[in-house]
């Protein structure tokens, strides 16, 4: 087992929500700010522990079964014009 593999398996509920919020925030539970190194290793913790213990439905980034908004409008072909002179 590698060394991330077990730290994720030693978070507690309160340290994930601990992480979570540090992630959030960009400073610790202190006041100190995290590192782009801290912030990196943090979220992969709160995302892998998400992906052992939670629904896919309560995981960081989760955008459920609608589509956006953009997908229902058609796209304009900018490329083949129908009314093009060749």
């Amino acid at each position: 087992m590698s060394t991330f593999e077990h730290m994720i398996e030693n978070i507690t509920p309160d340290i994930y929500q601990s992480l979570k919020t540090a992630v959030e925030l960009g400073r610790w539970s202190d006041g100190r700010k995290l590192t782009v190194e801290q912030k990196e290793l943090s979220l992969q913790a709160v995302i892998a522990w998400e992906a052992k213990h939670l629904p896919e439905d309560q995981r960081t980034g989760y955008m459920g079964p609608q589509e956006c908004a953009s997908k229902s409008a058609p796209i304009p072909n900018i490329l083949f014009k129908s009314d093009s002179v060749h």
